[in-house]
């Protein structure tokens, strides 16, 4: 399929990164269409581990990489990846970024992290690196974009004319100290001699490789459930990782968009607050917290844990139009004798359902109905396509697919980019 949208179908930290490096082998370019660096991407080769934050994850295969308009960047990280990547003898000369995408600026941070303060125990849960407050100041037209460094004159005004509104906020409601124009030009000047040869115009370089018949991956940072319109509002992230948006993230027609996978780890994880209903109770969210290494690639924030919801999972099917599913993570469910899975929520009401609630309050409520698989006591370290899997383990996986009717493709059983099974 020439456009293939990966998307996380749960709360993000489903192991995209992966699948996109498998997936990148056998594509002509890999493109990030939504969110900043505070989702991360890890993947393994051999003795070498990648953990990216900026740059799509094409990187590591050599491919030819976009970050679309629908991004944030942050100037110093993107930086540094590209240097890093450099040091490691890897060549960033493909690198293309949008001159559309918005700049996370110094006040970003700085109102990322004092607003989470100020609300205390009421907080989001944000990652503090400044991605909500850019985003806002995308829609409030008040956003300076990767092409505005291009030009000194722009790029001053532009960071005098948000200092004088930010610096008042800084101070007078946040109590903290206000940033210096000069400072700040010269900084992000300084960044303009390093970005510019990347900058590109990214949506006709794409649009250009689909209608000459190049195989495209677009990747989103996030998932499904931290979707700003689709996910569980307010404790999401500030844009749409849903598969749509790769249209508007990078700048082609919806129609161009082929197939759609989504990804999703055998178990589930979210990171900060927000309701969690399959969330586990007891020691055994610690032994899967371990068992899984949940620890985030970009904060090292612990992961709280849950058994696969399928009820969630069933509605990421329905907003991203999910065609195949790759199910990560399966070599972690090894270590249960039995795994419940989460196949229906209970109401306040005492009703049942198995769709997944359209309103905030009523899912805050929901409780799990479980129902309990056998486990499998086997290591999948052996195992080389999904027809080499414990009984146990395949009937898993089946399980899903009648409760989801879509197939597994993928299924993940270990943290190297080769431990992943393909049907036979």
């Amino acid at each position: 399929m020439p456009a293939t949208v990966i998307v996380g179908a749960q709360w993000g930290d489903e192991g995209k990164g992966k699948i996109v490096d498998l997936l990148a082998q056998d594509s002509d370019i890999v493109c990030r269409y939504q969110g900043g660096p505070n989702a991360g991407h890890t993947i393994v080769v051999g003795d070498e581990t990648f953990k990216i934050r900026a740059l799509p994850s094409g990187i590591v295969r050599g491919k030819p990489c976009v970050i679309g308009n629908g991004c944030v960047v942050d100037p110093d990280v993107l930086i540094g990846e590209l240097d890093e990547f450099e040091q490691r003898g890897r060549s960033t000369a493909q690198v293309y970024v949008s001159g559309n995408a918005h700049l996370i600026m110094p006040w970003h941070l700085a109102i990322d992290q004092a607003s989470e303060r100020r609300l205390g125990r009421l907080a989001i849960g944000t990652t503090r690196r400044g991605i909500g407050p850019c985003y806002a100041d995308k829609a409030m037209r008040l956003g300076i974009r990767v092409q505005d460094v291009l030009d000194p004159k722009i790029l001053r005004q532009k960071i005098e004319v948000a200092l004088a509104e930010k610096n008042l906020w800084l101070q007078r409601v946040y109590e903290t100290e206000p940033f210096d124009l000069e400072t700040v030009a010269a900084q992000y000047e300084g960044y303009a001699q390093r970005l510019r040869p990347y900058v590109t115009d990214t949506s006709l370089y794409v649009y250009n490789a689909l209608r000459d018949g190049k195989f495209v991956l677009f990747e989103g940072a996030q998932a499904t459930l931290l979707d700003l319109d689709h996910g569980t509002y307010p404790f999401v992230t500030s844009s749409n990782p849903v598969a749509s948006a790769a249209a508007t993230g990078v700048g082609i027609g919806a129609g161009r968009i082929d197939r759609v996978i989504g990804v999703a780890k055998a178990y589930v994880t979210r990171v900060g607050e927000g309701p969690f209903p399959s969330e586990i109770e007891g020691p055994a969210q610690d032994t899967m917290r371990e068992l899984g290494h949940e620890y985030g690639t970009v904060t090292g924030r612990s992961r709280r844990c849950g058994w696969l919801d399928l009820v969630a999972l069933r509605y990421a099917v329905r907003v991203n139009g999910i065609d195949q599913l790759a199910l990560t993570k399966l070599d972690v469910l090894s270590h249960f004798a039995e795994v419940p899975v989460c196949v229906r929520y209970t109401l306040r009401g005492g009703e049942e359902t198995r769709d997944f609630p359209a309103h905030q309050s009523d899912f805050h409520a929901a409780k799990p109905v479980l129902e309990t698989l056998a486990g499998w006591s086997e290591t999948l370290d052996d195992c080389t396509s999904v027809d080499d899997l414990p009984e146990a383990a395949r009937r898993y996986v089946e399980f899903v697919e009648r409760e989801l009717d879509v197939e597994v493709t993928l299924i993940g059983t270990g943290a190297e980019r080769t431990n992943v099974l393909t049907r036979a």
